[in-house]
């Protein structure tokens, strides 16, 4: 399973991005893909969630700003960032979760300038 995660850059405060996370290489469609986020010398936190029926949830410090989504096959998932701050600047990493077992890709850096 592979997952490549895209859309990363440099903003402003205040701006938007849309990061895109696309599975392949699985038979099988994910139950769930959530992303994650890292600062250097910080542990990895979760940020947002969707279920494969499209439920999702989203850490405090990103609700009303974030929204995750993804198409029906869930091959590829969204997460679109609103009114970034300088504290979102991160890594971000999505995660996809077949049959109970987690696959992750590697990063995308964002970057917020203030």
């Amino acid at each position: 399973v592979q997952l490549q995660a895209s859309g990363g850059g440099l903003v402003q405060a205040g701006g938007s991005l849309r990061l895109s996370c696309t599975v392949s290489g699985s038979t099988f469609s994910s139950d769930g893909v959530e992303w994650h986020r890292q600062v250097p010398g910080k542990p990895r936190e979760f940020v947002a969630h969707i279920r494969s029926g499209g439920m999702s949830d989203y850490a405090d410090s990103v609700k009303g700003r974030f929204t995750i989504s993804r198409d029906i096959a869930m091959t590829t998932v969204y997460l679109d960032m609103n009114r970034l701050k300088p504290e979102d600047t991160a890594v971000y990493y999505c995660l996809s979760i077949i049959g109970g077992v987690n696959y992750w890709g590697e990063g995308t850096l964002v970057t917020v300038s203030s």
